[in-house]
This record gives structure tokens, sequence and C-alpha cells, in this order.
């Protein structure tokens, strides 16, 4: 079985009730965080996981709303830690150097710490890979694939198929249907996607949010993208523009027209398992 837990369903305008994106996936007795939008931590506490559980960070994409409190997991892992422990991440292609902007940013916190904690001698550690597509990890029954995916101009993105014990679920991130997205969602139990209402967006009248239709799948080709690849449900994520109180029958509905399989509108700490 795979446990998916939305942490954060949030576009990059803030929410009351919506943290930023982030998605956590447990199998085979690791937990993965996908992404580390605005309170990452606040919600993995809800799902009952603290920072030094989790076995890796991955990262679809290096925009702000996707890596808003990576330093929060970094930092707070880190404090918490009786022991050294190191922090894997995986990531696109200049992660490192955010990962390095992090701790150059922290840097006055670590020397506090330091200073005033006995029994804390050693730094934040982040093993960070950078990545295009391939085989991630292996560990425990668990396969983690990565593909790259298109979110132009912002490149390289990437999406991830998790695999195990007969089941898949897929990390789409922020990407328009192309290939990569395809060959992962091949027959997929789950299929969590960033998706864009383009009929309210091309209503606001501001060039920088009609701006977003042309690199965000829209909720029908996230629909068109799970029923060609013959994907079982279908989790609708990352909503633009944040949804209206009591609309969610209006996005499921969208996507109906073109899958006939289970759509879940997500909400913060939704769980969706694999069967």
């Amino acid at each position: 079985m795979i446990k998916v837990t939305l942490l954060g369903t949030g576009n990059p305008v803030p929410d009351p009730n919506r943290g930023g994106s982030a998605t956590l996936v447990q199998a085979g007795g690791n937990a993965y965080l996908f992404d580390a939008g605005r309170g990452v931590l606040q919600r993995l506490l809800g799902a009952g996981v603290l920072p030094g559980m989790l076995s890796a960070v991955l990262l679809t994409h290096l925009h702000s709303d996707h890596i808003t409190d990576l330093n929060d997991v970094i930092t707070t892992r880190w404090v918490m830690s009786p022991v050294p422990s190191v922090t894997r991440l995986w990531g696109p292609q200049r992660t490192q150097e955010v990962v390095d902007g992090i701790l150059a940013m922290l840097q006055p916190d670590i020397e506090y710490r330091l200073a005033h904690h006995e029994d804390l001698s050693w730094t934040p550690d982040v093993a960070v890979t950078e990545l295009n597509a391939g085989v991630v990890l292996q560990e425990n029954g668990v396969r983690i694939v990565a593909e790259a995916t298109d979110h132009r101009p912002v490149e390289p993105t990437i999406g991830y198929r998790i695999e195990h014990d007969g089941h898949v679920v897929v990390i789409g991130g922020d990407t328009i249907p192309c290939d990569g997205l395809d060959s992962l969602c091949a027959n997929a139990d789950i299929y969590v996607q960033t998706v864009l209402r383009d009929d309210l967006v091309s209503m606001i009248p501001m060039q920088r949010f009609q701006d977003t239709i042309d690199y965000h799948s829209s909720v029908a080709q996230a629909a068109q993208t799970a029923a060609r690849n013959r994907v079982k449900k279908l989790v609708l994520t990352h909503m633009v523009p944040t949804p209206a109180p009591g609309s969610a029958h209006e996005w499921i509905a969208i996507a109906a027209e073109h899958f006939d399989g289970e759509i879940i509108f997500g909400e913060d700490l939704t769980v969706i398992e694999t069967q």
C-alpha cells in the first residue's frame, strides 16, 4: 500500500485554509516529502510526521511557492535531532544553489544555536542530488523514478513516479501535458496534479494571472492525461485560482467530462491510499 497525504493544496496566493505546495507519500516504512511550500511543518505534524521521520525531500521545481519552507524543514530537522543526521534532497538543476542560499541565510541562527547548546556540535547537513530523469532511489521495496515535465520557462522541472508492492503514485507538479508526464502516469493508481481553471483565470483582468494559463495543466487536460494513461484516481491539487467555498463539484464535473475514474478534489490533509 502507498499512502498519500495532501499537506498543502494552495497556490502562490496566501489562503487561510490551504498551505503551500507539499505532498507526503508513505510507503515501505518510509516517508517522502514532495515540495515544501508555506506551512509544510504544521501540515506534516497534522499528518503525524515529524521532520526527523522524513526519509527524503524531493522537489518538482524551484518556484518560490514550492520551496518557501524548505529552510524550516532543514532547520527543524537539525535542531530536533539527538544525533547528526543528513537531509537527503533531490531536485532539478540549481537545487544546490538554493540550498547554499538557505544555509547562508541561516548562518547567524546556526552560530547562535551552536553557542547555546553544548549537546549540539554539528551543523545542518543537506545532501543534494540534482537530476533530470531516471531512477532516483530504490530502498525498502520503494522505487522512485523521475521524468522531465514541461513548465517552461521554468526548467528543468520534474515529476515523480513512486512504485511499491505493485502500486504506483505519481506527483505531476506544475506542468502541461507532455511525454514525460505520460510516461510517469502509465497505469498509475493515484495521479496528483496541479490544475488550473482557464475559464476563471481568463476573466481576471491582470496579465500576470492570465500568463499562468500556458504553463499549468487545466482541469480538462489533467483529466485527459489520466484517461489516456489508464489512471485509477485523479487528485486535483494546487488549484488556480483558489476555489470558492462550495465549488468542489464544479471542478470535479469538468474533470468528469474527460475521465471516468475516481476524482478527488484536494483539501489540506486529505488522505488517499492505493487499494
